[in-house]
């Protein structure tokens, strides 16, 4: 009689994965009409057909419709999300059932978009609230920076709990595994404040990893702002032992710094001199063990220029629009070996206050924001040593 169960079983499983499979294969070519949608809009008559079949799907076409996130532009995912999110409303209403084994399946497998990864995450949350502390714990090194934050909040959350039934000891290391795996700074900055509190040491450049050190040169002419297209001798050569005719008949040599900001914020106003109207290079050397694909992440209020190993990564001609933390990403790729990163910024001649600054903050990591260090720079702990 077992026996019979099971191959009965069998046999539905069959049949179950033959609707979706030919389901996946009915829905392909209007998913991939989706993606075929380009920024400027080509395509979008396709599309927006493609979407309206779409959406009148089963829920058996959820599981597809989540693959298809992967590597699409932003207007062809905001189709497909609004798509997947129309057949669940419809599902749940009809009080049909969601495939979430597939669902779940997908969420588990790491290398899919994270933004794909987190819808699929709040569709089982939303069916099932006990999901999230059932998947969240097992999420505190995900790829996915915000299923990842939720992970460190529980942590967090854990922790406090600890600290108020006077569970020191077993708080700090909450703290610890939690400061381990944030990588959002507002998080960042109350973990370290916990565990400060704690009497533990918490190294913010390393664990961002922010370039502290950093060879500067200036001034070269940037007079109403004519010097930003103008390739001066630090973007032709690095030679540190060399000096240049700067604005004004100022000699332009390299001087070298360190900076104590744990953010990693280095003033060139104050380094060198508050020039105006000015252009200054920095560049700072680093070692990798290996070739790797890198994000250099910048933090600046005046224009300027980003290479790599001589190639230009990006720029932008914008004075004053603010600085904050990874305000600009760019992706690269370090060589194994020695690599050289140079920065171009440039100072307008505004005299306003708020139009003073001339400041760098550049940091390397992954794409999920975990710290790449130079090879000549070792990582400590999570955090240091308590006092």
């Amino acid at each position: 009689m077992l026996k019979r169960i099971g191959v009965l079983l069998g046999l539905v499983a069959g049949l179950t994965t033959g609707v979706m499979d030919a389901r996946g294969a009915e829905t392909a070519p209007l998913i991939e009409a989706v993606r075929s949608v380009d920024a400027e809009g080509k395509g979008a008559r396709a599309a927006a057909q493609a979407f309206q079949k779409l959406a009148q799907e089963g829920p058996d076409a959820i599981p597809g419709l989540l693959k298809g996130l992967d590597g699409a532009n932003p207007l062809a995912s905001n189709y497909l999300r609004n798509a997947i999110e129309s057949i669940v409303d419809r599902t749940r209403t009809a009080k049909g059932k969601l495939p979430l084994a597939e669902i779940e399946t997908f969420l588990k497998e790491t290398a899919h978009e994270p933004r794909a990864r987190r819808l699929a995450f709040e569709i089982l949350v939303a069916t099932d609230k006990t999901n999230f502390d059932r998947l969240i714990p097992g999420m505190l090194n995900d790829p996915s920076t915000e299923l990842r934050r939720d992970a460190v909040a529980q942590v967090m959350e854990q922790g406090n709990g600890l600290f108020d039934e006077d569970k020191k000891d077993e708080a700090r290391e909450k703290y610890r595994l939690a400061m381990a795996a944030a990588r959002d700074d507002d998080q960042v900055k109350t973990l370290k404040k916990y565990l400060e509190e704690l009497g533990e040491k918490v190294d913010l450049p390393t664990h961002f990893g922010f370039l502290m050190t950093w060879h500067l040169i200036a001034p070269f002419d940037n007079t109403a702002g004519k010097g930003f297209p103008v390739a001066y001798p630090p973007e032709k050569e690095i030679d540190f032992t060399k000096e240049y005719d700067g604005k004004d008949g100022v000699k332009a040599a390299w001087v070298t710094t360190s900076t104590d900001d744990e953010y990693g914020i280095v003033d060139l106003a104050k380094v060198l001199t508050p020039f105006k109207g000015a252009v200054a290079y920095a560049a700072a050397d680093f070692e990798s063990d290996s070739e790797k694909p890198v994000d250099l992440r910048l933090g600046t209020p005046n224009s300027w220029k980003v290479w790599l190993n001589g190639k230009l990564l990006f720029a932008r001609e914008e004075y004053h629009r603010g600085m904050s933390l990874d305000q600009y990403r760019m992706r690269g790729t370090l060589k194994k070996g020695k690599n050289t990163i140079l920065i171009k910024v440039c100072q307008n001649e505004q005299t306003e206050e708020w139009a003073q600054r001339w400041q760098i903050q550049l940091r390397v990591c992954d794409a999920t924001g975990t710290a790449v260090l130079s090879a000549d720079r070792k990582a400590p702990p999570a955090t240091g040593g308590s006092d």
